[in-house]
């Protein structure tokens, strides 16, 4: 088992060596052994100590726990490593899972362990500037257009989006997690979230309609050697799964998830209702607090075919195809005005993520089929092109990347609303109608801290003459 945790870890730490070694600190290596430059390495770099800090005794079979122990002191690493380089620790890391999760639970419980709960979170201050959309100049219902109430309860097109600016611009959110390890195959996760608050809010802190609320609530089991996993409950759930680009949808969400995998495929099945944004349920009042258009909440069936290649499922490259099957949940349809409230029937896509050195290629498409045949199927197409890799465990890590959105219409309610609630980071009116690109630098300017900052630009309608406004967000976020 040595040999090989050894000859693993040691081509990891290839990234970043100096050309002079650290003296041999085992007196039992020798210089022409085999080993003797892997050992100098990782003694040199902390992962190894040897047996009393003078001998290695290569000979000696390890227990899984010392591996995992070396596995978790590379992770360390994981900033200098190599696209190939990180499938080797996450390898290492998915065979020791066991024994590193128990590690974590160990150092933990110097922390914010109460019992087996383990406490994490993370807490974001973000800005946000959008200048104002075009006005609206031709009379097209379809186009994407913000909708302005007139006191006496009509509905008339002004502008594609309103500008953000001052108070309206900031917001700041924060969440809680607490994981429980019930047993080696069982954990329970709970979570809170305030939402964002504004610092446009002008009622007192006990007013503010903005109330802490239920995220995360749910059962994940393992079984099966550790191929087959069952999520039951509230959890966040992303149209495509977590290497797609999560276009209409990645947010919470109730419902049930059965998912196989090995170092080759994963396939995922589930259902649930959408928790988030208008497809959760969503009713636009006038003046006179008359319902003028309402969403009923929505309920899908999703399944997802993925292929990992290029060092297996831990490299990160995938090819995927997911389809969703929309059924509306219930409600009261009598008072809507505008007809159907929910617009799709059903919906397909398909998405590659590559990764080569330190870059990671990721397209993504989308097609929606709608409910009524008389209407366009709306289709979206992401292509975002990332360098380098901010992690919040390394200081100094950083990425940046490039990104271009076309989305057809159809994805905005009667309200001008996006109706989803997507795991992209535009606005609205960015998301609808649209020809984007937009540009981002996320930056570890210290441990479990991060400043992000996100640009669009050439953005323009696809339809009719009326551009949205471009978009500027920056965010500092902290993890605990």
């Amino acid at each position: 088992m040595k040999s090989k945790v050894l000859a693993a870890l040691a081509a990891t730490m290839a990234v970043g060596a100096t050309c002079a070694f650290a003296a041999n600190p085992f007196v039992d290596v020798p210089s022409d052994s085999w080993a003797y430059k892997s050992v100098v390495e990782l003694a040199d770099a902390g992962i190894i100590q040897g047996v009393d800090g003078q001998y290695f005794q290569g000979n000696r079979n390890i227990t899984r726990y010392e591996a995992a122990e070396m596995v978790a002191k590379a992770m360390a690493h994981m900033d200098k490593a190599s696209v190939e380089q990180r499938a080797l620790i996450n390898k290492l890391a998915d065979e020791y899972a066991d024994e590193l999760n128990n590690l974590g639970v160990r150092v933990s419980a110097l922390e914010n362990r109460v019992g087996n709960v383990k406490l994490t979170g993370d807490a974001r201050i973000r800005y946000i500037n959008q200048s104002e959309g075009d006005k609206i100049k031709a009379d097209n219902t379809n186009n994407n257009v913000f909708y302005e109430q007139k006191k006496d309860g009509q509905v008339v097109k002004k502008v594609v989006n309103k500008e953000t600016k001052n108070d309206n611009s900031w917001s700041y959110r924060f969440r809680i997690r607490a994981n429980a390890q019930v047993n080696d195959r069982t954990k329970v996760t709970y979570g809170i979230s305030s939402d964002n608050h504004f610092f446009s809010d002008n009622a007192a802190a006990s007013d503010e309609n903005n109330d802490i609320y239920t995220d995360l609530a749910n059962v994940d089991y393992n079984f099966g050697g550790n191929n087959w996993d069952l999520l039951v409950g509230r959890y966040n759930y992303k149209m495509g799964g977590d290497r797609s680009y999560g276009f209409l949808f990645g947010d919470t969400f109730d419902g049930a998830q059965l998912k196989y995998q090995n170092d080759k495929f994963a396939a995922t099945a589930g259902y649930g209702k959408f928790k988030a944004g208008d497809i959760a349920g969503y009713a636009l009042t006038d003046d006179n607090d008359k319902v003028i258009y309402q969403m009923d909440g929505v309920k899908t069936g999703y399944g997802e075919l993925e292929g990992f290649f290029g060092g297996g499922r831990a490299a990160g490259s995938a090819l995927g195809v997911y389809y969703n099957d929309f059924t509306v949940s219930g409600g009261n349809n009598g008072s809507e005005i505008y007809g159907d409230s929910f617009p799709f029937d059903d919906a397909w896509g398909a998405y590659a993520s590559v990764n080569f050195g330190k870059w990671n290629a990721l397209a993504n498409y989308e097609k929606y089929n709608s409910t009524n045949s008389s209407d366009n199927d709306p289709e979206v197409w992401v292509g975002k092109l990332t360098y380098g890799a901010a992690n919040f465990a390394a200081p100094k890590s950083w990425d940046a990347w490039v990104e271009y959105l076309n989305a057809d219409q159809g994805f905005g309610d009667k309200a001008g609303n996006f109706i989803g609630s997507t795991d992209g980071w535009r606005a609205d009116s960015l998301l609808n109608n649209v020809k984007s690109w937009g540009v981002g630098v996320d930056y570890t300017f210290a441990k479990n801290a991060q400043f992000q900052i996100m640009q669009s630009f050439a953005t323009s309608a696809k339809d009719g003459d009326a551009d949205p406004g471009e978009e500027t967000r920056a965010q500092f976020v902290f993890v605990f």
